[in-house]
Order: structure tokens, then C-alpha cells, then sequence
């Protein structure tokens, strides 16, 4: 890799791939990196081929330099100034829902009685039906 290129340095280089995921950019004759999608702009990116172009000049800023593996992670937002935050008006809180009402009947109605008697009818089916 070139000797002259450091993290942090903002440099002119030229678009020479695109793929899905970024473009290569040459920084030189020997020296190419990789802008991924999010580093691309400010916002949200669908389509990179919306944005960028083989053969356009962009600046990037140098974001990482892996030597090993011979990558460098380059960013083009990073050398724009970010649009202001639009303000937006405050949510307006929804209206609460009224809690279900929920009626207890008292022992002597039918409620979960049934079912309790119901139970050893079926205790008793299921003992026979084992016999």
C-alpha cells in the first residue's frame, strides 16, 4: 500500500467498481479501497448506482487501513456536513384503551363449576378406557 496514505486523510479518488454492498474507489495507480453502502451518504441507500458512477471522482476520508489483509474502509459522507435535523412536531399521545371488564361470579353460579364437576367424569372415562 502507499506510504502516503493515512486514516483520517480526505482524499480524491475515482470510482472503479460498484456492487451491491459499495464502490471501489482508486486513490491511485496501486491504492484502491472499498465506500461501503452506509458510508456513502447522510440517509438511507438503496440502489448505490442512484448515487455513484465507474469513472466519477468523489473524495473520501480514510476510515481504516488493514495492511494484513490489504483492505482500505473509505467514507464519502464522511467528508459532507451532515443535513440539520428537521424538527418534527411532538407525537400526539394515543387514547388509552378502557381496561376489559372482567365479571367474577361467585360459587354458587355455574362459572368453572361445570368444569370441576366435568373433571372426575372424565378422570373416571379416562381409568376405564385404560382397563
Amino acid at each position: 500500500m502507499s506510504e502516503k496514505i493515512e486514516v483520517g486523510s480526505v482524499l480524491t479518488g475515482k470510482v472503479t467498481g460498484i456492487q451491491p454492498y459499495g464502490a471501489f474507489v482508486a486513490l491511485d495507480e496501486n491504492t484502491q479501497g472499498l465506500v461501503h453502502i452506509s458510508e456513502i451518504t447522510h440517509g438511507y441507500v438503496k440502489d448505490i448506482n442512484e448515487r455513484l458512477s465507474v469513472g466519477d471522482e468523489v473524495k473520501v476520508k480514510v476510515l481504516s487501513i488493514d495492511e494484513a489483509a490489504g483492505k482500505i474502509g473509505l467514507s464519502i459522507r464522511a467528508t459532507e456536513e451532515a443535513p440539520e435535523q428537521v424538527q418534527r412536531a411532538p407525537k400526539k399521545p394515543r387514547a388509552k384503551r378502557p381496561a376489559a371488564v372482567v365479571q367474577y361470579q361467585d360459587d354458587s353460579a355455574q362459572g368453572f363449576n361445570t368444569l370441576k364437576d366435568k373433571l372426575q367424569e372424565w378422570i373416571d372415562q379416562s381409568d376405564m378406557a385404560k382397563k
